[in-house]
């Protein structure tokens, strides 16, 4: 029987794992943690989909100019249309899922995001991300609690490395956290485990238990990576203890409005300088009128969010959630006084490359979610990112169910010869071809512990990679945060404590700043002081980024063609008219 191992139970994962058990094929859900504490949780906003409830004529045609303009037409814009016509099909499943997302009567009711031109955003209140965690855990459950389990449980099972066989992935390693115990299970694999969020502790507002090891660990293996360069600073964060807090776009979507003190005066920045979207631009235009501005002498910092015209209505229907938070965490009632906000960073656009069926360059190896780059080229619009999860993850699974696989042969070719039974959260379920154990009492054949990155360690490194990606960034200071980190990396050598970990999470930060030196251009996320100026003609193209011979390749590659039978031409002026 075909088992595919998902690595990562949160919105990515989930929908893969209940994709794949509608078509009867089973799974192994692994992770770390439960689903309940996954990063998806902590989504706010809401999720995109043009279903045109606002009055405003909005189309999935627009949906696409909107994400793909957003993305400063750097994504694949095949990828895209399956995105954004895929979307009200989600949002429909998902209310038929029960989830709770905000009604007027029997109508769905939707709010306006940035860098849209039409209301969109369909949202439960201000904590769609658990909305929608809640209902998915509920589907899979389904899966789970049967005679013959379709979706397999692994909590508390840290993903180590691919098994790689001729060139082809067999399985993954995983050891429980627990026990000790290391566990090798053959299948195709599902790499969903979210965003290098751990290289920046202190610095995001996503969880640092997504710790970055995953990502470094299958470069170090060979998988290609993609536009890491691209990271994306939320305009409006605060400082909380070990992180940033996000301050949801829906605050802004709702009529929120920045200002600063210049002058004695109230300076709405955004609406002076955007009069269209005003402080609805997309994040990577708010975040660098933000850096300015908070380094002009006229201005009096902090930069100031302006909740208190919000009605009380907004307040208990719409963002009860987020009002809840700010008072916890800030002691501010920001229903009557300002929010002091700054930029944090919040998303990874780069990640694994994929295709559009999301397979990686490694066979039988796909990837979802934050961890792949798809979908939002060089800047992500809010409200992409809980669709671009759910999405990916079912077109991973799709792609799966396509292929012809021979499970029972892949353990049993793979180099890993010890084969035992093992238990597991359903031992029946697990053939002796399908799973592989070993214990740490024979360290020398397993692989290196993905687990033992230090925390001051990794407090040096986001100092490194902060200097050279950054908001606005330069070669100068790229190339001095490489040096940083060189000689960072020797003195760890020189110490005796680098770790494998380490070394891997090295060269992974290795290749994100490579890959900000070689872009020399600004497009979206990526803003060069010393190159100003978007370059379409040389440099709109995907930045890829593998590990092999024991350096860092980067390269650029051309965009995929927009492909839409019977109307190739149009198609692509439409992509023509979106970059102009």
């Amino acid at each position: 029987m075909l088992r595919v191992n998902i690595i990562g139970a949160g919105l990515a994962g989930l929908s893969a794992a209940v994709r794949l058990a509608q078509m009867n094929i089973a799974s192994a859900l692994i992770s770390v943690q439960t689903s309940e504490r996954a990063q998806s949780v902590l989504a706010e906003g809401g999720i995109n989909a043009a279903m045109n409830v606002s009055g405003e004529n909005d189309t999935v045609q627009e949906h696409f100019e909107d994400t793909m303009r957003g993305g400063v037409c750097l994504a694949d814009p095949g990828a895209v249309r399956g995105l954004t016509q895929e979307a009200p099909v989600i949002v429909q499943e998902l209310l038929d899922l029960g989830v709770p997302f905000n009604m007027e009567g029997d109508a769905l009711v939707q709010r306006r995001f940035g860098g849209q031109k039409k209301t969109r955003t369909t949202y439960a209140r201000s904590s769609t991300g658990k909305a929608l965690m809640t209902a998915m855990i509920d589907a899979a459950r389904r899966y789970e609690n049967t005679e013959q389990p379709l979706i397999l449980r692994y909590p508390h099972h840290r993903f180590q490395e691919l098994i790689l066989e001729n060139g082809a992935c067999k399985g993954v390693w995983l050891q429980d956290t627990y026990t000790g115990k290391w566990i090798a299970l053959a299948g195709p694999v599902i790499l969903a485990f979210g965003g290098p969020n751990g290289l920046f502790p202190g610095r995001t507002t996503g969880t640092t238990a997504n710790d970055a090891g995953g990502l470094a660990t299958v470069f170090a293996q060979g998988v290609e990576l993609a536009n890491l360069e691209f990271i994306q600073y939320h305009p409006t964060t605060v400082q909380i203890s070990g992180k940033r807090m996000l301050i949801s776009e829906a605050a802004r979507g709702e009529g929120g409005r920045l200002y600063v003190m210049r002058g004695g005066q109230k300076w709405f920045f955004m609406e002076e300088k955007y009069p269209e979207l005003g402080n609805l631009m997309p994040r990577d235009v708010v975040s660098r009128e933000m850096y300015t501005i908070l380094r002009d002498p006229e201005c009096q910092p902090p930069i100031l969010l302006d909740l208190t015209g919000l009605p009380k209505k907004t307040w208990q229907k719409r963002l009860p959630d987020l009002r809840k938070e700010i008072r916890h965490y800030l002691n501010i009632d920001p229903a009557r006084q300002p929010v002091p906000v700054s930029p944090g960073i919040h998303f990874f656009m780069g990640g694994i490359l994929v295709d559009r069926e999301h397979r990686t360059n490694i066979p039988n190896l796909y990837a979802a979610g934050e961890c792949a780059c798809q979908y939002h080229g060089a800047n992500r619009l809010g409200g992409n990112s809980l669709l671009g999860a759910l999405y990916g993850g079912r077109v991973a699974a799709q792609s799966i169910a396509k292929q012809d696989f021979a499970v029972q042969d892949l353990a049993a070719q793979s180099t890993v010869k010890e084969v035992a039974e093992v238990e597991t959260p359903d031992a029946a379920a697990h053939s002796s071809a399908e799973a592989i154990v070993k214990t740490s009492a024979d360290p020398e054949t397993l692989p290196a512990d993905s687990s033992d990155f230090s925390a001051s360690a990794a407090e040096e490194l986001a100092k490194i990679l902060s200097k050279g990606l950054g908001i606005i960034r330069d070669e100068t200071g790229i190339d001095e945060a490489l040096r940083e980190l060189d000689a960072f990396g020797r003195r760890l050598q020189q110490s005796g404590k680098r770790t494998e970990t380490e070394k891997r999470r090295l060269k992974l930060a290795e290749a994100m700043l490579l890959c900000a030196r070689e872009r020399k251009e600004s497009r979206g996320a990526h803003t060069r002081a010393d190159f100003p100026a978007r370059d379409d003609e040389n440099w709109q193209k995907t930045t890829a980024a593998v590990f092999k011979e024991g350096k860092i390749h980067i390269s650029f590659r051309e965009i995929p063609v927009l492909e839409s039978p019977g109307n190739t031409i149009e198609s692509n002026r439409t992509i023509e008219s979106i970059r102009k």
